[in-house]
């Protein structure tokens, strides 16, 4: 039995004085011991960590003033309130990306100790206000209830606000982050980790996205409608009091700052139980896999995986097509650009100002998988190379992987176009569209085959944001720009084709440049493809050394 479930009084005193005021310092000061030590590993995460925070400062510092300067504006409120709600939903999925990089999220890791549940949370609590997250928090909100408070009585709550909105914030991260530990510390979890790049790419998009429409819609006045409701959800309900006591409306300010007291002590409660939960029942994540009634799934030969080409071909295509549903790091790697593919020429097309031809910008993020094809081996890769003996196995090597990238990108080509043509209305110029991102894929797949063999480098695995090994960027940037500038000259002859019918008003043949586009793109892959093959096969131990550094 855990010590959390023995009766009151009968498990060992954590500190003299017992309760949570003897642990408060002392997990602040394993706070900042984690932190001093995680610094102490080396010189390029000091640097990281002194840059990230100069920039958070700078930004909380520009936050607060631009919040201060909202300072009387008619619609101040709209904004804070909503900056608060955005606030906290961070906070809320924070922790699910980048767990990993705080230690204490953890809370397993203190089942062995004599503690108890509630002196636990709030020692967890007050060492959560530690760092820059809180810090940036405590800036939004004094600068939010600087722009809203005008009176004394808007003051007073102004002073229990700030406070309360942070607290709030830090309970939701610490619940969220116990409920799923289990799931945060296991191969879901990290794959987790490494797709936060594609949130942050989103919600850039989005942000983007907002602000135009708030320029066409008028301005902060279009923001009201969404704060009416917003402003009673904790904790933006705290900040929304400050602005009701400034108006005068006491008994209103009084309701949405007990809201968000309220919300606190259901987020701190159920904080209590899922850290109970967690430090009492056994983990059974792993009695599934321990089962001997298990059915395997996945057999090599059944279900899809029949279908594909026998021999070496089929093998290497499904061994690729395993490391995009499997590998964290390919596997972000390709909803990443799955995802912007679509994003950026949609965006753009729903706010009228794109062209049918950012479609093209889906074969260009996913042509981009083709580089580095043998990097994701790492060094697992001496397998791959025990199979090479000739010129015509590099081939066949690289044509598979080159099939199994197309399995994916052809049909995501068209989609892409496809749904671009439709938002613009503009479907005269798909053919075209179409032919033209064709032809760029077969480029890339010619010039990522090259780059694979010539500017191999090693992926590391044991970090969500690491990519390339240490003293091989200068690779990674050679083999990606340096392909894709050379895929758009080797496209040149058909986005010269496409310029020179638009400039000549036929239009009407546009059509002509699908099956021109698809052909050309098809010779240049077997081109490329040809090409890379002997290098290949020369230079396999230098391969193998190159990714195998991670």
């Amino acid at each position: 039995m855990s010590v959390l479930d023995a009766p009151a009084g009968t498990g060992p005193r954590t500190s003299g004085t017992g309760g949570s005021t003897g642990l408060v310092p002392v997990f602040a000061r394993l706070k900042l011991t984690l932190l001093r030590n995680g610094l102490r590993q080396s010189a390029g995460r000091r640097a990281v960590y002194i840059a990230s925070v100069a920039a958070t400062l700078l930004v909380a510092a520009g936050q607060l003033i631009g919040l201060v300067a909202l300072r009387g504006h008619a619609h101040a409120d709209s904004l804070v309130v909503l900056l608060a709600a955005v606030l906290a939903l961070g906070w809320a999925v924070m922790p699910l990306f980048f767990a990993a990089g705080d230690e204490t999220l953890d809370p397993s890791r203190l089942v062995m100790l004599p503690l108890r549940p509630r002196p636990l949370i709030i020692a967890l609590l007050v060492s959560s206000l530690i760092g820059i997250g809180p810090l940036f928090t405590l800036c939004l909100a004094a600068g939010s209830v600087i722009a809203l408070a005008h009176g004394a009585g808007a003051a007073v709550f102004a002073v229990l606000a700030v406070p309360l909105t942070l607290l709030v914030c830090v309970a939701l991260a610490r619940a969220v982050a116990t409920a799923n530990t289990r799931l945060l510390t296991s191969r879901k979890g990290r794959d987790l980790a490494v797709l936060s790049g594609l949130v942050i790419a989103v919600g850039i998009q989005g942000v983007n996205f907002g602000v135009q429409s708030l320029g066409r819609a008028g301005g902060l006045s279009a923001l009201a409608p969404a704060a009416e409701v917003v402003r009673w959800l904790p904790p933006a309900s705290a900040i929304g009091s400050v602005q009701s006591a400034s108006q005068g409306a006491y008994g209103r300010a009084a309701v949405q700052l007990l809201l968000a007291a309220a919300a606190l002590a259901l987020l701190m409660w159920l904080w209590q139980r899922s850290l109970v939960k967690l430090m009492t029942a056994p983990d059974g994540s792993t009695s599934a896999a321990a089962d001997p009634a298990r059915t395997r799934s996945g057999r090599d030969g059944s279900g899809l995986w029949a279908l594909l080409p026998e021999g070496r071909t089929g093998t290497v295509m499904q061994r690729s097509l395993r490391y995009v549903a499997r590998d964290p790091k390919t596997k972000a790697a390709w909803v990443t650009a799955l995802a912007i593919g679509l994003i950026v020429p949609l965006l753009n097309a729903v706010q009228g100002t794109g062209s049918v031809y950012f479609a093209c910008f889906g074969a260009g993020m996913l042509g981009i998988q083709m580089y580095n094809q043998f990097g994701q081996d790492t060094s697992a890769f001496w397998m791959v190379a025990l199979t090479i003996s000739s010129t015509r196995d590099a081939y066949l090597e690289l044509r598979a992987r080159a099939l199994a990238l197309l399995l994916i990108t052809l049909p995501y080509t068209i989609l892409v176009t496809v749904v671009t043509a439709a938002v613009l209305g503009d479907w005269g110029a798909l053919p075209g569209v179409m032919g033209l991102s064709f032809a760029l894929l077969g480029a890339m797949l010619a010039t990522g085959a090259m780059a694979s063999a010539n500017f191999p480098y090693s992926i590391p695995q044991d970090g969500a944001f690491k990519n390339v090994a240490p003293g091989q960027a200068g690779l990674a940037w050679i083999s990606i720009f340096g392909g894709m500038v050379s895929a758009a000259l080797l496209c040149s002859p058909v986005i010269g084709l496409t310029i020179w019918l638009h400039l000549a008003d036929a239009e009407g043949w546009l059509w002509l440049l699908m099956p021109v586009g698809a052909g050309y793109g098809a010779l240049i892959a077997w081109a490329g493809l040809r090409f890379a093959a002997p290098r290949t096969a020369e230079r396999l131990p230098e391969i193998l050394a190159a990714v195998s550094k991670g």
